[in-house]
């Protein structure tokens, strides 16, 4: 038997990040055994699909490294309406459904304290089928379902207090129970690996697989994602979509890395590991059942650590975008005639060591871009106090003196500047650090400095103490 997972999404809003993860446990578990990863948009909300949020789906597996032309797919559930339609008419035909006429109201109207769901009304009355009678499944009144889970062992559900539940309504269209049953029979799909929140539908869709005559596949429904407060990730609440973390600068390789520690742990005390690792060690039995808390803090964390370990070459190669601005990337604050690579270069090594998130790297390095520093004015309040005038005059005309424009030499010039003045060099750095880039922290001063250069250091430092007088 050739194994065959699916991931299904539906193309209503951004890829939400609990997705991304459900997709990665897919793709691994299909790579282990040898089999087949397939990809199916469950598109059948007309009123809420979008193409570009289809397209957004197939993007963000690519950033995460299931590519386009790697899977089996995309399908579109929408597709299979007919398909869906024949297996509800089987269903009525063999028994296992029957047609209501109930209305919510009515359903509601006689629901009691101890009534769970609909009562079966209908189930007797041998209604035909007609306009706005949905189609109900016939529930067993006895016995139990077992769901076979690989994380969460065997889940059983008494059949009694599952109520016969709709799988078309009142217009004919089946319902997500019935397509996803008959889509996954369809497309041969031997284990479904899914969030835990779909746990509930599962003895109803296992259920419709047995009335259908065919054997169910193997469930893993893996932990819910919360957030801080423990609560499950909302796209209202939280911030969740997978696009919005990538153009905010994490890390493929970090992302992907942290999202599989969500429920799973590699083996020995490391989390950082290379995906090759993942890739082996990961077992759906070894997830964890509990829910997995969604740690942004960590995820920064880890996103650092990530970029810190680039080789140099690649940190200015994923620098460029939010260097140069892209389609989904805001442009930098300088026209793209005053980006001057080789600058670049020479403090990436610097900047490289400070950032969590590659869209951090336009603040750090603006100075260097910019015809006039980008000056925040509370750092100009806390540094130009009294005596950052003479420190300014000073170090203009130590600087204009200097021989040899490096940073040793300019570290050494306002070192002895400040200590003429009783500071201590941090003292004495802070205002020129604002006058020269507008802010009271950033990359190294005087590596800076040897990069901006010469002239430019000086005019800025000119222009300050002119708005000083």
């Amino acid at each position: 038997m050739t194994v065959r997972v699916r991931f299904a999404p539906s193309p209503t809003g951004m890829f939400h990040v609990g997705g991304a993860r459900s997709a990665l446990q897919n793709w691994i578990f299909a790579k282990q055994q040898g089999g087949v990863f397939v990809l199916r948009i469950e598109d059948t909300d007309a009123a809420r699909n979008r193409p570009e949020w289809t397209e957004g789906i197939l993007s963000a597996l690519d950033w995460i490294g299931i590519a386009r032309g790697s899977y089996e797919g995309p399908y579109f559930q929408s597709s299979y309406a007919g398909e869906h339609r024949a297996a509800a008419q089987r269903l009525y035909e063999g028994g296992r459904a029957y047609y209501c006429d109930c209305t919510r109201e009515d359903v509601q109207a006689r629901t009691g304290p101890q009534q769970r769901g609909y009562d079966g009304f209908c189930r007797d009355r041998g209604l035909e089928p007609g306009e706005g009678r949905a189609l109900r499944f016939r529930t067993p009144d006895e016995g139990e379902t077992v769901v076979v889970d690989l994380v969460r062992g065997e889940p059983t559900f008494e059949n009694k207090l599952i109520e016969d539940f709709v799988i078309a309504r009142g217009d004919g269209s089946p319902v997500f129970l019935l397509a996803n049953v008959v889509d996954d029979m369809s497309m041969g799909i031997t284990h479904v690996i899914r969030a835990e929140e779909h746990l509930p539908n599962t003895p109803k869709q296992q259920l419709l697989w047995d009335a259908l005559g065919v054997k169910p596949p193997i469930w893993a429904h893996v932990p819910v994602v919360v957030n801080e407060k423990r609560q499950k990730l909302s796209k209202r609440r939280d911030k969740v979509a997978l696009e919005a973390y990538r153009d905010e600068g994490y890390l493929a390789d970090a992302m992907r890395n942290y999202l599989m520690l969500l429920g799973w742990a590699p083996s020995g005390d490391r989390e950082i590991v290379p995906w090759s690792v993942i890739e082996e060690e990961f077992r759906l039995d070894e997830v964890n059942p509990s829910p997995a808390f969604f740690d942004e803090k960590k995820l920064r964390a880890f996103n650092g650590d990530y970029i810190r370990a680039l080789p140099v070459e690649d940190f200015v190669e994923a620098c460029r975008p939010w260097l140069t601005g892209t389609e989904t990337i805001a442009p930098p604050p300088w026209q793209p005639d005053e980006f001057d690579p080789a600058a670049f270069a020479a403090v990436a090594p610097l900047a490289q060591t400070r950032i969590a998130v590659l869209s951090e790297i336009v603040p750090n390095v603006d100075f260097l871009f910019l015809a006039d520093p980008l000056i925040d004015e509370a750092a100009w309040a806390k540094a130009m106090k009294e005596g950052a005038a003479d420190l300014l005059d000073a170090a203009i005309v130590a600087f204009e003196a200097l021989e040899s424009w490096d940073a040793e030499s300019l570290k050494a010039t306002l070192e002895a500047v400040g200590a003429e003045r009783g500071l201590k060099l941090g003292k004495a750095q802070a205002p020129v650090r604002v006058a020269v880039t507008g802010r009271t922290v950033g990359l190294p001063l005087f590596e800076s400095l040897e990069v901006l250069g010469r002239d430019r250091t000086l005019t800025r430092l000119r222009v300050a103490r002119v708005r000083l007088v």
